[in-house]
């Protein structure tokens, strides 16, 4: 029965097998392997998989050769899903590749901006930012976890350490907030796909000590929640086989698993000139930079765009009321010390690099061990300075 006492909030995250995170990766890879060949291409990539069929469209504009049914080849097998009653087989399922150049509508737009010097978004959209002060990554506590499930039990499994254990799996945390001052697990539910002769009651028990109880030490939490595992009892048919799986349909999965808003673009497959992805990279750097200088506690931040035009239409800040200054005053450092078009971020952040790839997989955000630009505090000195 639903606790009605208790302020609960819960997200989820999936492993690298699930059939949308598959898409996401390949669409990824795709994207890797093309602008290591032409940084300048611009690429729209995407990709849907069902049973022993992956399907390959999208827009290319570029002079980058790259073949496309070997990278989705390459990752399916790099997943784990080597044969079709693992979920869909590498080797033995069909591959359709339907990829034409980008319309020269949106390739105007990108191309032809009021300032010679810049370029245009290269849509229209609206995009968030997030940070605050509840982990080390300065991301929600929830979303946190339930990536950090996955990423353990997946590296386990490809160790063998983790028996029976398939590529598709899922997590969902849900955190008690009733008392603010002392955050706790309510409840984490996993369920993962597993080889048929799977022993129920040891596999459980793996999972719930050695991948649940593991990670939640990480992060010095309470053991008194409650655990869900494989609660329809079995689940051994996955991956394609069991669901199709779609590029971009896993987006807050991606970003701050709901804590915050989400503009509604999808990352995987974009190249930088896509608002979608880089202007919410940037806001992500712009918020994380601003918590971590002492602003707020939390902040997020909205930007839009129009395309065609290098500076967004709107700029938007909430600081949830943990500001240690005015929330106009964030949006003045901000409009001051941060160049938000399209050509700024890009050059900020160096995004014209293959360093997608390695995104597709437990996050966009928080992940401090891979070294991604937008996850870098290189402006907090100045800004605590303006302070």
């Amino acid at each position: 029965m639903l606790d009605i006492e208790k302020k609960l909030f819960t997200s989820e995250s999936v492993g690298p097998g699930h059939p949308d995170k598959l898409c996401d990766q390949v669409s990824d890879a795709i994207l890797d392997a093309i602008i290591a060949q032409d940084p300048f291409a611009h690429v729209a990539i995407e990709c849907f998989t069902t049973t022993e069929l992956f399907v390959i469209g999208g827009e290319v504009s570029g002079n980058a050769k790259v073949d496309f049914e070997k990278i989705a080849r390459d990752t399916m097998r790099s997943v784990g899903y080597t044969k079709p009653e693992i979920g869909i087989g590498a080797d033995t399922c069909k591959v359709l590749v339907v990829v034409k150049e980008q319309s020269s509508d949106i390739a105007q737009g990108v191309n032809n901006s009021q300032d010679e010097h810049d370029i245009g978004a290269g849509d229209q959209g609206i995009m968030f930012g997030y940070a605050c002060k509840e982990t080390p990554e300065y991301m929600p506590l929830a979303i946190i976890l339930a990536h950090r499930i996955m990423e353990l039990a997946d590296e386990k499994r490809k160790l063998g350490e983790f028996k029976w254990a398939r590529p598709d799996m899922k997590s969902q945390v849900t955190m008690d907030y009733t008392n603010p001052e002392k955050v706790r697990i309510d409840t984490i539910l996993v369920s993962i796909q597993h080889d048929p002769e799977a022993i129920d009651a040891e596999y459980k028990n793996y999972i719930k000590n050695f991948i649940i109880r593991e990670v939640v030490d990480r992060y010095g939490l309470n053991h008194d929640y409650k655990v869900l595992i494989n609660p329809t009892g079995r689940f051994v048919i996955g991956g394609p086989a069991g669901d199709t799986g779609l590029t971009g349909r896993k987006i807050i999965v991606d970003t701050y698993g709901g804590y915050a808003k989400h503009g509604g673009g999808a990352f995987s497959g974009k190249d930088c000139t896509k608002v979608d992805r880089s202007a919410a990279y940037m806001a992500r750097y712009v918020a994380k930079n601003l918590v971590a200088a002492g602003f707020a506690d939390k902040i997020e931040i909205q930007l839009s765009y129009a395309i065609g035009i290098s500076k967004p239409v709107s700029i938007e800040v909430d600081s949830f009321g943990t500001g240690k200054v005015s929330d106009s005053k964030i949006l003045e450092v901000i409009a001051k010390n941060f160049d938000l078009t399209p050509s700024g971020i890009i050059s900020t952040l160096k995004l014209r690099r293959p360093i997608y790839f390695q995104t597709a997989t437990y996050g966009h955000f928080g992940r401090n061990n891979l070294n991604l630009p937008w996850e870098e505090l290189d402006k907090v000195q100045q800004l605590m300075n303006l302070k």
